[in-house]
């Protein structure tokens, strides 16, 4: 008799994102949590994200800039004055800018670090890894 035993995830971190491409969100979603390393929440619009961020204490925040009611911008700002969420590290992704515009596939201006639409699969772990330590 074989005994098949359901394989749990072995989750190290939770990643929140932030985006209202829900079809961006799902792909994402889907292949970081194959990984076995992420436990992934999404919202599709930024008070749901700082809901979200609050309650759940999320370890990284994918967000998109472009937003409808209130930009990623905005939602970032509140977080990093929100006393429980404030040292929650925030990748914005984006497609305001591409890569060739920039010049790279990813840009830090201060304390904001962009991954520019389209992004890789391996760019994205390669980048959160760096955030994450």
């Amino acid at each position: 008799m074989h005994i098949f035993r359901k394989l749990v995830p072995v989750t190290d971190k939770t990643i929140l994102i932030v985006d209202d491409e829900e079809d961006f969100c799902h792909l994402v979603k889907l292949n970081l949590e194959a990984t076995n390393h992420y436990k992934v929440l999404t919202a599709y619009n930024g008070r749901d994200g700082i809901d979200m961020a609050i309650q759940h204490q999320p370890d990284l925040i994918l967000l998109d800039i472009i937003m409808p009611k209130m930009s990623g911008t905005e939602v970032a700002d509140v977080l990093r004055n929100h006393e429980s969420t404030k040292g929650i590290p925030i990748i914005f992704v984006t497609a305001i800018f591409t890569r060739s515009q920039v010049g790279a596939s990813e840009y830090q201006i201060g304390e904001n670090y962009f991954l520019f639409k389209p992004i890789t699969f391996n760019q994205l772990l390669r980048e959160i890894g760096a955030k994450l330590g």
